[in-house]
């Protein structure tokens, strides 16, 4: 039962801009809708420190309009409920553009590699089937939560950090193989366990200090990735 436990579901759907404003978003703008768990929804932190809206607010300031249309992540969310549950909402937002950071959940719930990829491959090719660009997906790695002083509990006696980056090993040959951009942190998110201001209350998510480190890293890669083929 603690496994599930790790990333309590959220209770409340946070979307960085009111539905009503979504769907009618500037035609101009790069719509752009970023799919995941609690690292995107960014648990840990407030809306106005979520990495996703900063990313948006930055590149836009910068001369390219780019709309955060939602943010359907979910703390506690696994392959399966972004499947289930945030794929209906990105079909309908008619995005440009997305990240995906999704899978710390899955490995915590005991959910097998082999099953992890399938979800992923599903979940690439239901994005890829629906953007007009199918290179327009970011991927970004999972973090290494063990190093928090909480995470440990939620380890099942296993090795956190190995496990992680089996999962991480999964995301990149995807990204290879489609030729898709990455942002791997997970090697970043280790500075976790050498300082407490990167760690969120909690003591298990990243504090808004860790997540505008994730940022700086996300955001010239997003850049550049809509920028391809202008």
């Amino acid at each position: 039962m603690k496994k599930l436990l790790l990333f309590p579901l959220a209770l409340v759907f946070l979307n960085c801009r009111n539905e009503s404003k979504n769907m009618i978003a500037d035609k101009t703008s790069v719509r752009y809708v970023a799919l995941g768990d609690s690292y995107t929804i960014c648990e840990g932190a407030t809306q106005d420190e979520s990495w996703p809206l900063i990313m948006s607010q930055n590149i836009s300031a910068k001369g390219t309009a780019v709309e955060l249309i939602a943010n359907p992540s979910r703390t506690g969310w696994t392959t399966q409920n972004l499947i289930d549950r945030e794929l209906s909402v990105f079909d309908d937002s008619k995005a440009d553009a997305t990240t995906l950071l999704i899978g710390v959940n899955d490995w915590v719930q005991g959910i097998d590699k082999a099953t992890f990829t399938k979800n992923l491959k599903y979940i690439l090719d239901h994005l890829q089937s629906k953007l007009a660009d199918k290179k327009k997906i970011l991927l970004i790695t999972i973090p290494d939560f063990g190093v928090t002083p909480t995470g440990a509990m939620y380890s099942g006696g296993r090795d956190i950090s190995k496990g992680i980056a089996e999962f991480n090993d999964v995301i990149k040959a995807e990204a290879t193989a489609r030729s898709l951009p990455i942002v791997d942190i997970f090697e970043v998110s280790k500075d976790m366990g050498k300082d407490a201001t990167l760690i969120a209350n909690d003591g298990l998510h990243p504090s808004a200090k860790e997540y505008a480190i994730w940022e700086k890293m996300i955001e010239p890669e997003f850049e550049r990735m809509i920028a391809a083929g202008e």
